[in-house]
């Protein structure tokens, strides 16, 4: 894991904002919620003893849990209902009980971004769950995109609050607090970005209009010293075109700013009759296979449409005020300075468009132009690309991956592949790495850096002599680091490191970055007393015990290395953030080394460090409270169990506080989940995680339920592998309940889960998960809850999740793994939840819609809720609020206050009689997949 991927790690996990990769840029800035999970509720009767000893937690009744009763009062315009009889036709928005509310509604942390000097830190604010009313504005779905049309924006984009800044002291403790201030009140704002030179800040601001709908975005400045703010743009008229890029800083001075093109006009007008039929032919029998992609492109119009909105004008702005347009109107989707800030490298999007792919794949021209906007020379113009073929390490035809070395002025360097971007087909090389100057000199040809077996997967640059590039192969798992002297041709190409990237006890870490005087970020060497040069890995440091990050001093010639930091591995979980000791040029001295680190415990949220070398001194640089105190003293364990044919499992089991197993007896349980493919027992066996990692508890997470009484299995492992050439979806089911007998037999065996009311749930490809379970392993679960699932997998035949055979090539799979064709097994209660809106591929709300009409075919006991406006997360207090109520009130019916196994034995029995009657066919036998191992739940 590379430094910036472990820096986003932590932003995360507490909302730290990473710092740039390479230069200070504008980037969208949307505060990431809390790690979600999933968790659920408590038994009130056969639980009197427990009962009395969490009454401080589970204040409500089963009976005001199901009612949703709250003294909180609903958001202003919203309708909830506080009573219900559980009947379809149910009117209003309901509320979760008060000890769920108190938490999802606690005031969320802010987000911090450090200056290029490491000596400022800004506290970005933020609100708590947005109101339906944001969610319920009209948005454009055009190419795979979701815009505000007022704002000209992507649609439902978070934002900030507030902005204040700190100074980081030389005995590392925080200044006083400064507010940004000078902007509109109440205005909403987006991406924050530093100037080069630390000195200057730049966002966006929007405020909302007497209508409730959002202002179009206009860019401010504000000086770090003062906190004073003011608009770039004296002239008003100037908005922010945030669709793709926003702006980026060229020089300490000086913006880059796509603006809405001030002769736009109004937007076109879709004509009342068609000019034609709608038509798509493939009269030259291409080959193209697309995955169920949503939100495209449907006609002409919305090709217009698309073209309005996404169309840019490229502004370069003073800070003295200075203004001048650059190039010409265009779909613009990023925009580079060099390293040296006298080129920039300019990409856009252009017809013809697709209706089948999203924009992302529409036809790519790269320019090379001198920053003030002159046109230098075309880098690639790459055509539409609706046949990249579905095979996992398939790639796009011709230049990608186009960027700057980092530690060159103005160096380019690319990635062409040699397969035709099929994976499918055996060349060598299948990838070769080029480079060039920016404006070569007489007719110079572009240089080969690397030539490469597998697929390119990212270099790390550090000088002339040193950069590791990285390459893997998803069908093996196989990953290489490569080491390379870019510019000492004398010296070959050799690997560093050749391994599984499924084994995670291998993993040595990753080169932690340094910043340059040019604002990019390189390689950090760092220089030892006796002279000798090492860089610094950063790990994360797994291992059968859990995760133990660590920093190593590595030699790259030789191997060695030499830990020189180590996460507190009994009681807390550290791991390294950032490098603090930036300086803008040459090698870092050891006994200078700063660097920045996070530390939490199963208690303790998340704090920040600096720590210090030589006395590796360490000062808390934040005192975050408790974002649940009513939760503090939860207990958690990282448990582990064998499956029945020897694959290691690993869960986190997560119990109330205050909880006795020995003396209030088993609970009812949760387990939530989420299956991963893998291509070998021994990798899918290995302990991901830590145990002292503190429980980040999200908005509409199953741990909850810890308030309500519930034991919860989090993350249980349910790996499905394929070794050699087998295909891991081949035994999908089978290996799907392996697990989750696995798992329902150790809670059971450990005293603290009630063998008959375990519920299971999952989101997504976890939805997928659970109602493969109710089909296929009845005995297990009384209930489940699914959000946002995809069910009948003939619906998505070119792929799904990791699936890269069709469905022609794969008909048994995608039909056994289908719940949709299993609905006439389902006998256990199922609680649907979906999106209206759902935008992620394959997930669209009609599976969920069609399942549900499959279950009540077979008189199963379901319940579908559809969200409105809401994607495949959920993200209104309203819809969020709901969620927890009707998962709530699901698990208090059919799992605290549910039948007994006998009962539910019986009603499926009749259930099987009435089947059978209307001509359905489900045999008790059914419940459980032929071969696989049966164990009564009283024998467990």
């Amino acid at each position: 894991m590379s430094s910036i991927s472990i820096l986003h790690r932590a932003c995360l996990r507490l909302a730290l904002l990473p710092l740039p990769p390479l230069r200070a840029r504008a980037t969208a800035l949307r505060p990431p919620p809390p790690p979600r999970r999933h968790l659920h509720l408590p038994r009130r009767s056969a639980m009197s003893s427990a009962a009395s000893r969490l009454s401080h937690i589970a204040t409500a009744t089963a009976g005001a849990a199901a009612a949703g009763e709250s003294n909180e009062p609903p958001p202003a315009g919203s309708a909830v209902a506080q009573e219900d009889d559980g009947l379809s036709g149910d009117i209003g928005y309901r509320l979760p009980p008060k000890e769920i509310q108190d938490i999802v509604d606690a005031p969320p942390l802010p987000v911090l971004s450090f200056s290029p000097n490491k000596d400022k830190i800004l506290f970005l604010k933020r609100r708590a769950l947005p109101p339906l009313s944001d969610l319920a504005k009209p948005e454009e779905k055009l190419a795979g995109l979701r815009i505000d049309a007022n704002s000209n924006t992507r649609s439902r984009m978070s934002f900030y609050t507030g902005i204040s800044i700190h100074k980081l002291l030389d005995d590392g403790t925080l200044g006083p607090e400064k507010e940004v201030h000078g902007y509109p009140v109440g205005a909403r704002i987006n991406f924050v970005s530093w100037s080069q030179d630390g000195r200057h800040i730049s966002f966006a601001v929007r405020v909302d209009e007497e209508d409730n709908k959002s202002g179009k975005l206009r860019v401010w400045i504000a000086d770090v010293e003062s906190g004073e703010a003011m608009p770039l743009f004296k002239s008003p008229e100037i908005y922010l075109n945030a669709i793709f890029d926003s702006f980026v800083w060229v020089n300490n001075s000086t913006l880059l700013v796509c603006t809405i093109p001030v002769t736009r006009g109004a937007p076109p007008q879709k004509p009342s009759v068609p000019s034609g039929p709608k038509i798509q032919s493939n009269e030259t029998k291409n080959v193209v296979q697309v995955r169920t992609f949503q939100d495209l492109l449907k006609d002409e119009y919305d090709a217009d449409l698309f073209d309005y909105y996404a169309t840019s004008q490229l502004m370069l702005a003073s800070l003295d005020g200075t203004v001048k347009p650059i190039g010409r109107p265009a779909v613009y989707t990023s925009i580079d300075p060099s390293p040296d800030d006298k080129y920039l490298m300019v990409s856009s999007i252009h017809r013809p468009y697709s209706y089948i792919v999203p924009c992302g794949r529409f036809p790519k021209k790269v320019e090379l132009w001198t920053v003030d906007g002159k046109f230098i020379r075309e880098l690639c113009d790459l055509p539409l690309a609706e046949d990249i073929p579905i095979t996992m390490s398939s790639v796009r035809k011709g230049k990608r991956s186009i960027y700057w070395r980092p530690d060159k002025p103005s160096t380019l360097y690319w990635v062409e592949t040699q397969d035709g971007g099929d994976a499918k087909v055996e060349v060598s090389p299948r990838d070769i790495v080029y480079m060039e100057n920016a404006e070569p000199i007489n007719g110079e040809q572009p240089e080969i850096l690397h030539k490469l077996d597998l697929r390119y997967a990212g270099t790390s640059w550090c000088d002339e002599s040193l950069a590791l590039v990285y390459e893997s192969w998803y069908k093996t798992r196989k990953t290489r680091t490569w080491v390379l002297s870019p510019d000492e041709k004398d010296v070959s190409p050799r690997i560093l490191f050749d391994r599984s990237s499924e084994d995670v006890y291998s993993d040595p870490g990753s080169p932690m970055m340094r910043r340059t005087d040019m604002g990019t970020y390189v390689i950090a060497k760092i220089k030892k007393q006796d002279g000798s040069t090492y860089v610094l890995l950063n790990g994360t440091g797994a291992t059968p015990e859990g995760n133990v990050p660590f920093l190593d001093l590595f030699d790259i010639n030789t191997g060695s290395k030499e830990r020189i930091w180590e996460s507190d591995k009994e009681k807390y979980y550290e791991s390294v953030v950032a490098l603090m000791s930036d300086k803008t040029d040459g090698e870092l001295s050891l006994d200078q080394l700063k660097i920045l680190t996070s530390k939490e415990s199963k208690t303790e949220n998340t704090q920040y460090y600096l720590q210090t070398w030589p006395e590796k001194k360490q000062v808390k640089i934040t005192n975050f409270p408790h974002p649940y105190p009513q939760l503090a003293s939860l207990y958690k364990e990282m448990i582990r169990y064998q499956r029945k044919d020897g694959v290691q499992l690993t869960a986190n089991l997560y119990l109330p506080p205050g909880y006795d197993p020995s003396k209030d007896g088993p609970l009812p349980c949760l387990v939530w989940s989420y299956p991963g493919e893998f291509k070998s027992k021994d990798a899918a066996g290995q302990v991901r995680g830590s145990p002292n990692e503190f429980p980040g508890i999200g908005a509409t997470s199953p741990l909850l339920w810890l308030a309500r009484g519930f034991a919860i299995l989090s993350g249980p492992t349910i790996p499905i592998i394929g070794e050699g050439d087998e295909e891991a979806n081949d035994r999908y089911v089978e290996q799907l309940v392996a697990s989750a007998e696995a798992a329902v037999e150790e809670v059971v065996k450990r005293g603290v889960a009630h063998p008959d009311k375990i519920a299971v749930g999952g989101h997504s490809y976890g939805a997928f998960m659970t109602a493969n379970l109710l089909a296929h392993a009845s005995h297990l679960f009384c209930c489940g809850i699914a959000r946002s699932g995809a069910y009948n997998r003939t619906l998505t035949p070119f792929g799904f999740q990791n699936e890269d055979r069709t469905l022609w090539e794969a008909t048994s799979t995608y039909v056994e793994m289908s719940p949709f064709m299993s609905a006439n097994k389902i006998k256990k209660p199922i609680l649907l939840i979906h999106g209206e809106q759902d935008n992620n591929s394959g997930t669209l709300t009609m599976q969920s819609d069609r399942f549900f009409n499959a279950l009540k075919g077979h008189g199963a006991l379901s319940r579908l809720v559809i969200l409105p406006f809401e994607s495949h997360g959920y993200s209104a207090r309203e819809s969020i609020m709901h969620v927890l109520w009707e998962t709530d009130r699901w698990l208090q019916n059919y799992c605290v206050n549910g039948a007994s196994k006998a009962d539910s034995d019986s009603v499926a029995d009749s259930e099987n009689k009435t089947l059978s009657a209307s001509g359905g066919s489900a045999a008790r036998e059914d419940l459980s997949p032929e071969g696989s191992s049966y164990l009564p739940r009283s024998l467990l």
